[in-house]
């Protein structure tokens, strides 16, 4: 079945030529995706701006928090997510991180469902990752990932993650 948002072959091309398609490779299964639009990128900063240590806790983590920093993990797998949440500030540096993150949170995107709802919560938590966040603006709910399991809410919501970190989502 062929996907109504994807980009026709011309598009594809000229997505490529440009730099405007973001690749991954999730457990050795490639992915791309188009660059988000305005409802993604706006719902992944008010995400951000609402992310932080609870305020009754002191020495908890940080909540350093990152968009669409590339992550490459044990496996050789290499991820962009929306938002990678990170007790400590990671390295600065110019190439692919190897530092995990402690939490991520991506943001749906019409058309690549798949990628986010059915790849990425067993490939996160099968590396560690403590808290798994997928946020669908469209149907108005998120559901929360642990290693204990899964809840969904109605957005917005107020979560507060199993590495410590409290957000909001819109």
């Amino acid at each position: 079945m062929s996907n109504p948002y994807a980009p026709n072959s011309d598009e594809l091309s000229e997505l490529l030529r440009i730099g405007a398609i973001k690749l991954e490779r999730t457990a050795g299964i490639p992915t791309w995706e188009a660059q988000p639009g305005s409802r993604h990128q706006m719902t992944v900063d008010k995400i951000r701006a609402s992310i932080a240590p609870p305020i009754d806790e002191s020495g908890a983590c940080a909540c350093y928090h990152l968009a669409d920093v590339a992550i490459r993990f044990p496996d050789g797998s290499l991820k962009r997510p929306d938002i990678a949440i990170f007790c400590e500030p990671p390295p600065a540096q110019d190439t692919a991180l190897t530092v995990l993150p402690v939490a991520v949170i991506e943001v749906i995107s019409l058309g690549y469902e798949y990628k986010d709802v059915v790849l990425n919560p067993p490939f996160y938590l099968g590396h560690g990752l403590r808290d798994v966040v997928i946020v669908d603006p469209h149907a108005q709910r998120v559901t929360h990932y642990t290693l204990t399991g899964a809840s969904t809410h109605p957005t917005p919501a107020t979560l507060r993650l199993e590495c410590g970190c409290c957000c909001v989502i819109p």
